[in-house]
């Protein structure tokens, strides 16, 4: 498991026209994986995330996606996500396909794919339009031992999985503190694993109900302080909520939004630039 820069590892392992799930319950979402994507302008990516938030949006923006799949999007406590909507409404920068599940799905689908498995089995519940979105991407089934109406949700087994973590130890092994989401589900179901860490320590002390990835399923890793900013990471720093308010504003105009994406993501040489630009301590 080689610790290579952040640049580096994108550049090696998230390609043109691949399947990328950036992971991260409203924490310790990588946002530093997402803004280097963006400055490597990568296309036509297939963008899997159980809630696409500010990163996705960004990243849609700047015309890096071709296919959503996700559960819910929105900016957490604030609104709408705007170049979204945009992608969607409008097709700019370009068109978006979505693929859209619940929560539970997109959880049953992810253990799927983490368990080698090409579906998930799940209740079937009552009917919803998802359906018309999903087209037959869910399927109905009988079980032949109870009679019980189930539905099959296909595996998601995303090209690359990007996670942020506060901690590697010296042989690769990764601890995650605090809400973990999806992030083991979406680790082991990846064919590679990408890890942007708060800092690399000689041995992890696992406080009760840490989750530890073993260095056995990391692709690569990353050393980036304040790589989860402007969500947070328990233990380091705080979610900065300004920022996200502002992000309304911010993303609702074509203009401003690709002034800010350039001012402080493309014009920076990477992460720890843009947050001296934003006046924020890694």
């Amino acid at each position: 498991m080689p610790l290579l820069s952040l640049r580096e590892a994108i550049a090696t392992y998230v390609k043109d026209g691949g399947s990328l799930a950036l992971e991260g319950f409203t924490h310790l979402i990588p946002f530093a994986a997402g803004h280097e994507i963006i400055r490597q302008q990568r296309r036509g990516l297939h963008l899997i995330r159980m809630t696409p938030d500010l990163v996705y949006d960004q990243l849609i923006g700047m015309g890096c996606a071709a296919r959503l799949t996700f559960s819910w999007g929105g900016n957490p406590g604030v609104g709408s996500l705007h170049r979204l909507r945009d992608a969607v409404e409008h097709g700019w920068p370009q068109p978006l396909a979505l693929g859209e599940f619940t929560h539970a799905e997109m959880a049953v689908a992810y253990q799927a794919g983490a368990s080698g498995l090409p579906c998930g089995l799940m209740p079937l519940h009552a009917a919803t339009d998802l359906t018309s979105v999903q087209g037959d991407r869910l399927q109905a089934l009988r079980c032949p031992f109870s009679g019980t109406a189930l539905a099959l949700v296909p595996a998601l087994t995303p090209d690359v999985t990007i996670l942020h973590a506060q901690q590697i130890d010296a042989r690769g092994n990764v601890l995650i503190r605090g809400i973990i989401g999806a992030a083991k589900e979406a680790a082991m179901a990846a064919r590679q694993l990408l890890v942007t860490v708060e800092e690399q320590v000689e041995t992890l002390q696992a406080d009760m109900n840490a989750l530890i990835l073993p260095s056995w399923i990391v692709t690569a890793a990353s050393i980036v302080p304040g790589g989860a900013y402007p969500s947070y990471a328990q233990g380091y720093y705080p979610r900065d909520n300004a920022f996200y308010l502002a992000w309304d504003e911010i993303a609702r105009d074509r203009g401003a939004f690709t002034a800010w994406m350039e001012r402080h993501v493309l014009e920076v040489p990477d992460h720890a630039a843009l947050l001296r630009a934003l006046g924020v301590a890694a």
